[in-house]
């Protein structure tokens, strides 16, 4: 495996990760949620994220696996592969209370009206986003792996949506301890779940990689995508009540996906 790949994979899931800081800047400066922005934002990682499962990494795990099963057990395989990773990252939803779930977005102004307990939901939201970015990272770490043409597009959807993240941490923080240096630094620490999911990825991963497992896995993460798009992303668009805005910018990741990937053909 060539170092240079391996060390661009890692600096784009850092950069996913530590995206987390940009919502904490964003709570601490801003007096309110600029819903447009977000509505928007949301629905582009979205598009970017569907289109590119769809339309780039089912297909091409399905090309690998049937060069060695054939076409009918192939396609067993990376369904498996594809329901495998949504039921994955399901679990970890299931698994974390709603109230402490980063995915339950949350506005600035809404955080601010609970002054309650606000440092312990800071701190339980901060480790929950690691919990939930942790797969991301490991998506985001073995995408650029096999495509940076793929990474780059998907890097920059992840990173859009881990800024309400950064919200959800350093809001509580800072109300609750009148700090905006803590607050940020919590906030920004938070998504380094993502380069630490990348370094298991590279430790456990790379020295099994063919590909097998290189079709598999690119599955694995088009079901995670896929599940993130569907229940976190397009939901928290429509909870800022700007439906059209949201859809536009879903349309908007899409047409953007489309013309990179067909850029590079």
């Amino acid at each position: 495996m060539d170092n240079q790949v391996v060390l661009t994979a890692f600096l784009l899931t850092l950069f996913a990760g530590l995206s987390t800081g940009i919502g904490s800047l964003i709570a601490l400066i801003a007096k309110r949620t600029n819903t447009n922005f977000l509505s928007f934002a949301l629905g582009l990682s979205a598009g970017v994220m569907i289109y590119v499962s769809f339309m780039e990494m089912l297909p091409k795990a399905l090309e690998m696996l049937s060069e060695s099963f054939g076409e009918k057990i192939a396609n067993l395989y990376m369904l498996l592969a594809l329901f495998g990773g949504i039921a994955f990252i399901a679990l970890i939803d299931f698994l974390v209370p709603k109230s402490s779930n980063p995915h339950e977005m949350h506005g600035v102004e809404e955080m601010k009206k609970n002054k309650l307990r606000l440092k312990h939901t800071g701190i339980i939201t901060a480790l929950t986003i690691g919990i939930h970015n942790f797969p991301e990272g490991i998506a985001t770490f073995m995408t650029a792996i096999n495509s940076l043409e793929v990474a780059i597009p998907i890097t920059v959807a992840i990173a859009i949506h881990n800024i309400p993240e950064g919200i959800a941490v350093a809001v509580p923080i800072y109300h609750a301890t009148g700090s905006r240096k803590k607050a940020f630094w919590l906030s920004f620490s938070s998504g380094l779940a993502e380069p630490v999911g990348a370094i298991i990825a590279y430790l456990f991963l790379i020295r099994f990689w063919n590909p097998v497992l290189d079709a598999l896995i690119l599955a694995i993460i088009a079901g995670v995508m896929i599940y993130i798009s569907l229940d976190e992303l397009l939901p928290s668009a429509e909870k800022y009540g700007k439906h059209h805005l949201s859809i536009i910018g879903l349309v908007t990741g899409m047409v953007i996906m489309a013309v990179s990937l067909y850029l590079f053909i």
